[in-house]
């Protein structure tokens, strides 16, 4: 009797650990995934500090009115001619940085896919390039009006090499804000963020961007910012990061 109930009281012991065993990998499972839940929820959230918004060569790099570049004469390392249709060949503003032409390319052969035939206007335009360009504006139209078209040398995306002024390679609505109501036009508002361009200066935005509606002229920001902004709503880099733009240098 004694050694039956031994061997009870011993299975009992064994069955019990054998529980606490389970239980404690079953928790310990469980802690692990959530660990892992949280970990991939952490690393999944954006993170803004990523890039510069002030050093010219970050693909983040803000430039606008109240944001010079640094120096004022800077000029990319890596200007390349996109392989795209090219609106003046071989000259000076065909050129982009390299991630820029890359990321045309991809997009201008994905619209041909769909029908559509995209043509670069201007890419990168040096500091000299943008003083003859301003000063011809402010002549023929005055400071004020020029203010709202053109920017100051030394206060131009296109000098970072990351923008790009697209449009058909018909040429209608070239540079034009009918551009935005073309087929390109439509497509390219739709698409760009999936190739790493928003469209940097938009109807309702004039107050923040300080220019004027432009919907031909596209930035490269790489496809995690132009994705994530795309899914937030948020037109301007000036919002998204909280940095001061506007229509007064």
């Amino acid at each position: 009797m004694k050694k039956f109930l031994y061997i009870v009281i011993l299975l009992a012991i064994v069955v019990g650990a054998g529980t606490f065993v389970i239980k404690r990998d079953h928790t310990t499972s469980n802690t692990q995934n959530g660990n892992q839940a949280a970990q991939k929820q952490n690393g999944d959230r954006f993170h803004k500090a990523q890039y510069s918004t002030t050093d010219p060569t970050s693909i983040w790099v803000i430039v606008n009115k109240q944001h010079p570049l640094n120096p004022k004469n800077y000029a990319p390392a890596d200007l390349t001619f996109p392989n795209v249709p090219l609106r003046v060949p071989g000259n000076e503003s065909m050129q982009v940085r390299k991630q820029t032409a890359s990321a045309l390319e991809t997009m201008f052969a994905d619209a041909k896919t769909a029908g559509l035939k995209l043509m670069l206007s201007s890419g990168y335009r040096s500091y000299t390039y943008q003083v003859n360009l301003y000063n011809g504006y402010v002549q023929t139209q005055g400071q004020a009006m020029a203010d709202t078209q053109s920017a100051r040398p030394g206060y131009s995306e296109h000098q970072t090499g990351l923008a790009a002024d697209i449009e058909p390679s018909t040429q209608k609505c070239e540079l034009e804000q009918c551009f935005a109501d073309t087929p390109e036009g439509k497509w390219l508002a739709a698409n760009a963020y999936k190739y790493g361009f928003i469209i940097r200066y938009t109807a309702d935005k004039v107050a923040t961007t300080g220019y004027e509606y432009e919907p031909w002229h596209v930035r490269y920001v790489g496809t995690e910012l132009a994705t994530e902004m795309h899914n937030k709503g948020i037109a301007t880099l000036e919002e998204f990061f909280g940095v001061s733009g506007g229509k007064n240098y």
